[in-house]
């Protein structure tokens, strides 16, 4: 599979898009990928790429929330409802049921005691994330979340991953998910990056090879 891709030529999206959904060879349904390298210093806060982007057909991928907050009647449509109790058992345990955290601002003193557990795993709620939301917006922050809302941002080596779909869906439902997230991620430059920003942009699927993008 690795031979039908020219590794020194770079592809169109089209044309990346088809390669890479007849060059995964794995028996599940696997995802698509993209990583895009950028042109910043990720030892610099200052330069630090996050955000969130809603992806028009979401992920493929089921997510499970909890919400944190002190009113259950708010936390409406939520998988898990993270109470004290909860809380104490993530401290405790280090165990996680859930692939999104949401909080009210009042809950992220008690969850603060989660953060070792929370955060290297990228699931302690923040404002920039848009993880962090008044009593009255959880509904609207849940149902975003449902629809395909997912969070961003850059690793140490100033690349940012993210999963677009799976290689069983429609080249169309792909691309559009591409073009949200490419432009989110190239909107979101920071002030103090100099010179080129987005480097260089790949897709893959789970166990593939990398397909270069022309940019």
């Amino acid at each position: 599979m690795a031979a039908q891709i020219d590794k020194t030529k770079k592809y169109s999206i089209d044309e990346a898009v088809k390669l890479v959904k007849v060059t995964s060879t794995t028996k599940f349904d696997a995802s698509v990928e993209v990583h895009m390298h950028l042109g910043i210093d990720p030892k610099k806060g200052e330069q630090a790429v996050r955000g969130s982007v809603i992806l028009p057909h979401g992920t493929g991928k089921t997510k499970r929330i909890a919400v944190f907050c002190e009113n259950e009647k708010a936390a409406k449509g939520a998988d898990v409802i993270g109470n004290e109790e909860v809380i104490k058992n993530i401290i405790n345990s280090g165990k996680i049921d859930f692939d999104v955290a949401v909080a009210t601002p009042e809950m992220m003193r008690k969850l603060s005691g989660a953060a070792k557990v929370l955060g290297p795993r990228g699931l302690m709620p923040s404002p920039k994330a848009g993880t962090v939301v008044a009593e009255g917006d959880l509904a609207e922050a849940i149902e975003e979340i449902k629809k395909g809302k997912v969070n961003f941002k850059n690793d140490d080596t100033a690349n940012v991953h993210q999963s677009l779909g799976k290689t069983s869906w429609d080249e169309q439902k792909i691309l559009e998910n591409y073009n949200a997230f490419v432009d989110v991620v190239t909107k979101a430059k920071p002030a103090t990056a100099k010179g080129a920003y987005v480097r260089g942009i790949s897709l893959s699927s789970s166990m593939g090879p990398g397909i270069k993008v022309n940019i």
